[in-house]
Parts: structure tokens; sequence; C-alpha cells
């Protein structure tokens, strides 16, 4: 029996999926994903996260305001975070980090949610995944300062150096790594993954987003993630059964399950 996929980051909560979410999600188990932790990135979507983890025994959850939605953030927001992942179903704290891809909300802005989640994750002893864009030094300089070493967790959709790697790995972090490691500019991404230990990687969809070639560019599911599987063999000179079958331990070893 070939080990089942585990996605760790998904977003089925998103509208791409309204039209087929109960006809897709009851179709992984027939398809090889045995598990799925949908992420939270707003607070309707932590919601509806809450809902899902419900509705499947194997979608679990990630409750957390990712940086570009931190807006909308005040001690409510941050209370209603508390309570929903207090669920055992919730397995993380995230999506939470900084995003300087936009304008909006402001460094300050994101910088005071980031902390009070990376707070909140110590205080609930969850790990955290670590969204981060354009924003490199940063996130490692106030990952540093919170001893974020001690909270663990992932660094979603990985896009930095091999160097900047160094700096998650001697905090233990995990790499979440998807579709991208697939596109055909993807030369920095695949020298960080020959560099990052096999043991400190787990596989993500982020779908809606960032489907792998050759779907690149069409709505992602969990479904696509042996494009993944077959490219990061490749690099890394073992078979398929074993990149699902250490992802499946890493993954399970990131969110502390069974």
């Amino acid at each position: 029996m070939d080990s089942m996929i585990f996605d760790t980051h998904a977003h089925y909560d998103d509208d791409a999926f309204d039209e087929d979410r109960a006809e897709l999600l009851g179709s992984m188990q027939e398809h090889g994903i045995g598990r799925i932790v949908n992420v939270g990135a707003s607070l309707s979507s932590c919601k509806k996260t809450a809902d899902l983890m419900h509705q499947y025994d194997y979608v679990y959850g990630a409750i957390g305001v990712h940086p570009s939605e931190t807006g909308e953030m005040d001690e409510e927001g941050l209370n209603l975070v508390r309570t929903l992942a207090a669920d055992p179903k919730c397995v993380a704290i995230g999506e939470i980090g900084f995003d300087y891809y936009w304008p909006e909300p402001s460094k300050d802005i994101q910088k005071i949610w980031f902390e009070r989640q990376l707070d909140l994750a110590g205080e609930m002893k969850l790990p955290v995944i670590i969204h981060s864009r354009e924003a490199a030094k940063d996130t490692i300089d106030l990952m540093r300062a919170k001893n974020a070493g001690e909270i663990g967790g992932v660094v979603h959709c990985y896009s930095y150096t091999k160097e900047s790697a160094r700096d998650y790995l001697d905090m233990d972090f995990y790499f979440g790594i998807g579709g991208v490691l697939t596109f055909k500019n993807a030369k920095k991404l695949v020298e960080a993954v020959e560099y990052i230990p096999m043991e400190k990687i787990v596989l993500e969809t982020d779908c809606p987003y960032l489907a792998p070639e050759p779907n690149r560019g069409k709505r992602n599911s969990s479904l696509n993630i042996p494009y993944v599987v077959t490219r990061m063999a490749e690099i890394k000179g073992i078979s398929e059964e074993e990149v699902r079958r250490i992802t499946w331990e890493n993954a399970c070893r990131l969110y502390r399950m069974k």
C-alpha cells in the first residue's frame, strides 16, 4: 500500500470551491490524499475553517489572520482566533507573518498582529504557519526576537534562498513546498530544496492558488500534489513513495499528530 499524501496547507473555504467543494473533498481519500489542514486567512475564513474541520474526519484546521488581512484585527478579533484555536482539531496558529508585496496594511500594523499571534501560539502551545513575502529579513528578525524556535512551525510556500533556509533550520522550522517547485523558473527554490534536509520538508498546495505544471494558472487542489512529489523525488534522488512517507511523518511531527 502506497503512503497517503498530507496536504499541510489548503484554503478549501475559498469561493473558488463553492460549486464543487463537497464533491471534491469527498473524493480525496480515494485519490490518496489522507489528511488536509485548511488554513485560516481572515476572521471569516477562520470561521469557515472551523466548519470544514468538523464536516470531514481528515480535515484539520489552522486558525490565524494573514498579514494582508490584519487591518481588520482588534482585541475582539484576537479573542475569536483564541476561541476557535482551542478546538481539538485546530493544529496550528496561522497563517501569520509579513507580506510587503502590497502597501496595505502598513508594516507597523502587520508587525503588531504577527507578534500578538506568535504570543498566542506560545500560550496555546501550538505551532505557527508563517507567511513571508518580500520580507525575508524582517521575518527572521522578529522570529528570533520572539524565540519562535521554541514555538515551532512551518514556513509556508517557502520562496527565499538556501541562505535564508539556514536561518529557519537554525530555529528547527519546517518548510512547506508546493506547486512552485515544478515551475520552469524555479531555480532558486530547487536549490533551496536540494539544501533543506528531507526531514524538514512538508507538502502543501496553497489551493486554489499555485497549481503545479502542467496545470499552472488553473485552480489548484490537493489532487495536484503528485506532480510536486514527482519533482521532489527527482531533486532528492529518492523514490516517490519515500517522498510521500517522509513528508507524511514530517507533517505529523510538525502538527503534533499521531
